[in-house]
């Protein structure tokens, strides 16, 4: 049997990397974290306990077109206040699909960065 303990992180696709840095580093602020020398192209950040990498894939072949659909692959992170990620999201022109009274028992927000990719933010009612 299998033991698990938490998720040590998740990773994603991004065509530009200096695109992609700007929008989670100076968009979203998350802090950027040491990444081995691997062979392939990446970012890493800390995101809490877990791990979030950006992995350079200047193909595509692997990322969406469409736009924002909660019902597609994305990752989720908990926030300590709604109103101020949408204060945020509005200050720096990102588009978000808001749910301040979701049936899922939290508010949620919706985003896509630069390459689609699904971002959802969750945080408690009225916070």
């Amino acid at each position: 049997m299998i033991s698990f303990e938490r998720i040590h992180h998740v990773s994603i696709a991004v065509r530009d990397l200096q695109t992609a840095r700007t929008f989670y580093t100076d968009v979203l602020g998350l802090p950027e974290i040491e990444r081995p020398p691997f062979k392939s192209t990446g970012i890493w950040y800390a995101i809490g306990g877990q791990q979030l990498h950006l992995i350079q894939q200047p193909d595509g072949e692997t990322l969406r077109e469409g736009g924002i659909d909660s019902t597609d692959g994305h990752f989720a992170v908990w926030v300590s206040s709604y109103r101020d990620t949408i204060a945020r999201l509005e200050q720096a022109g990102v588009a978000y699909d808001a749910r301040p009274n979701s049936v899922a028992g939290f508010a949620q927000i919706y985003i896509q960065d630069p390459d689609r990719n699904v971002i959802e933010f969750d945080s408690a009612y009225d916070s």
